[in-house]
């Protein structure tokens, strides 16, 4: 009677390390914050699902990149400063129809006079929404991706002078100079 030998199989991956541990080795190593439990759920959605395998990378890493998008966001928006939180949506259009061209504006919010490094000024009559507009256009630029940074002329000035008391005037005009888009309100 013939014995039939087991043979044993060594792989070349780590004997102590699963393929899912090193998966989530690999997200850390490459700095994409991903849980084991949302990468079980994910294996298990897509095997349950029959997913392919593009569509479930674009489940695994689409998710981790919007969140980073919306952090990057939020980080420019509060680096801006802002005086208010102003969008375009929560524009009064009705209150003086004749003030803005909301077409020029919205074509202004997309940032495509940043690109190219030209000047805005916006002038006008006390009170009809400058300040509003000026503040949601650079929300916008936040949102597309351009460092913004908003000053009233009064703090710009106020900044400036104190910078030359102390000598700091030089690093006072190259921030100013750094974002992509300066608002002096």
């Amino acid at each position: 009677m013939a014995m039939k030998q087991k043979t044993t199989k060594i792989t070349a991956t780590k004997a102590t390390t699963p393929l899912r541990d090193q998966c989530l080795n690999h997200c850390a190593t490459l700095g994409i914050p991903l849980e084991p439990a949302a990468l079980d759920e994910l294996l298990s959605r897509a095997e349950t699902e029959g997913l392919p395998h593009l569509q479930f990378l674009d489940l695994l890493l689409g998710a981790q990149a919007n969140a980073r998008r919306e952090r990057g966001v939020a980080r420019r928006i509060r680096e801006a400063h802002f005086a208010e939180d102003k969008t375009l949506e929560a524009f009064d259009w009705q209150f003086n129809p004749e003030a803005f061209d909301r077409v020029r504006i919205e074509e202004l919010a997309t940032g495509d006079f940043i690109r190219r490094r030209s000047n805005l000024i916006v002038v006008g009559w006390s009170g009809i929404g400058k300040s509003h507009i000026i503040q949601a256009i650079g929300h916008k630029a936040c949102v597309n991706g351009y460092r913004v940074l908003y000053r009233t002329s009064a703090a710009l000035l106020s900044d400036l002078t104190a910078s030359l008391a102390d000598k700091t005037l030089p690093a006072r005009l190259r921030r100013y100079a750094s974002p992509d888009f300066l608002i002096i309100d």
